[in-house]
């Protein structure tokens, strides 16, 4: 089975966010960069097919800053294939544009399924999954938490609210949108890390121009205000649960 995993690089939340001049977007010059949380455990559930059912493991993702330690890594987890995608991808690109250019390289790579975080925190309009199915015409999965593959097909865990779980039988070739893998997504030591630089490549591909359209267009972005909205209360218990009856009533509750 070819297996082909797009994976992408967000912001880190735990760093601080800042506006860039423009007003539009976010500066970079101190922004760092880590993979999609969602993106991990697709690329472990794909090495857990692999180990199960056999193929190879195909990790895909656009240039941007520690790219290529985040690919490596990839490899040293069990990835057989690395690609990284050039383009114009410094300014940031939306995931209609950035569907558009996986999909023209993924329809030479021909894979049998197609693994994408089920969302990243930066996706303002719609997970990648979802739009490279439509681009291939493929049929989508979302929110799945374990696969197994069946001749010619997969068998996708998908969760739904209330920790309800639904089986559903995808003919391939098909993209699912990872949730969680069966396993958390495994750790691998520096050193073999170090090891996979020296013995794997990354294959360098060019995009194609990017389109953007269909995506919103980011006007302006604002740093969150800070503000009081709690209320400390003391004193006896009487005392705080009338204060409280009392904040109920002053705001319309009860």
């Amino acid at each position: 089975m070819n297996i082909v995993v797009p994976v992408k690089l967000v912001p880190d939340l735990v760093e601080e966010l800042t506006v860039d001049a423009s007003g539009s977007a976010l500066d970079t010059a101190w922004l760092r960069l880590i993979i999609n949380e969602f993106d991990d455990h697709a690329i472990e559930q794909a090495i857990l097919l692999k180990e199960q059912s056999g193929g190879q493991v195909v990790v895909v993702s656009p240039n941007a800053e520690g790219v290529e330690d985040m690919l490596f890594t990839a490899s040293a987890k069990g990835a057989d294939q690395l690609i990284k995608l050039n383009g114009d991808f410094e300014d940031g690109v939306n995931n209609h544009g950035l569907a558009r250019a996986l999909a023209t390289l993924l329809r030479d790579l021909q894979p049998d399924l197609i693994l994408t975080g089920v969302q990243a925190h930066n996706d303002l309009d719609g997970s990648l999954g979802p739009l490279l199915a439509q681009y291939l015409e493929m049929p989508y999965v979302g929110y799945v938490s374990g696969v197994t593959a069946d001749s010619g097909k997969v068998v996708a865990r998908k969760e739904y609210p209330g920790g309800l779980i639904a089986e559903m039988e995808v003919t391939l070739p098909a993209v699912l949108g990872i949730q969680a893998a069966e396993q958390p997504p495994r750790y691998v030591a520096i050193s073999k890390v170090r090891q996979a630089m020296k013995t794997a490549a990354i294959d360098e591909q060019e995009a194609a121009t990017l389109d953007p359209s269909g995506g919103p267009t980011v006007s302006r972005m604002y740093q969150p205000e800070a503000t009081e909205q709690a209320t400390m209360i003391s004193g006896s218990e009487d005392e705080i649960a009338a204060r409280i009856i009392d904040i109920f009533k002053e705001s319309g509750v009860l």
